[in-house]
């Protein structure tokens, strides 16, 4: 299967969403992310729904490099949406893609927030993306194509606008010792 063989497919479901939306059968999705911190490596476990990935700091940083870091997640969405954003676009507009590529950069530095660095940002920043299309489509097919996905990317937008994120703390009970946990008797599974 082609991609131009799944953007046919991508515009039936894009349509059909659309048509949920236009009939009041549509609703806001909640979407949740877990994060744990691994014991022994640090590394940070993401769960969302039935997947996972890990993310992990690179060896200077105490890290083991098992995966990739906050900041480079954080690109690599930018880089997913961007993607699926021309996908859904394409399929609207009847835009033929034979491939799309996305290549997000941009810099972090260690040294943000410290003395003589004061006004260095401490998140990632100088962000930009490339995309690379194999197409058919007219130059202008392919403006069009761009600033509907600029327009309606949701990742893209939200990095652009500022947002209002709350923040809590909630006090855990510490788990038992390892020691005292593998003291414990430990119930035979019922076969």
């Amino acid at each position: 299967m082609s991609l131009n063989d799944y953007l046919h497919h991508k515009r039936h479901a894009v349509l059909g969403r659309q048509q949920r939306i236009a009939e009041g059968r549509a609703e806001a999705a909640s979407l949740h992310a877990h994060v744990t911190a691994e014991g022994r490596s640090g590394i940070r476990r993401l769960r969302i729904r039935e997947h996972q990935a890990i993310s992990d700091s690179p060896y200077d940083f105490a890290g083991f490099n098992l995966g990739p870091s906050s900041p480079e997640l954080q690109l690599g969405v930018l880089g997913t949406c961007v993607t699926h954003i021309f996908e859904i676009q394409a399929a609207l507009l009847q835009v033929p893609l034979d491939s799309v590529e996305v290549d997000v950069r941009g810099t972090i530095d260690p040294r943000g927030g410290h003395p003589g660095h004061e006004s260095t940002p401490i998140w990632p920043h100088d962000i930009r993306y490339e995309v690379r299309v194999a197409s058919s489509a007219s130059d202008a097919q392919l403006e069009e194509l761009f600033a509907a996905v600029e327009k309606n990317c949701p990742i893209l937008n939200l990095l652009r606008n500022p947002q209002h994120i709350v923040g809590t703390l909630v006090r855990a009970t510490p788990a038992a010792p390892a020691k005292a946990a593998a003291a414990e008797p430990r119930q035979a599974l019922a076969a």
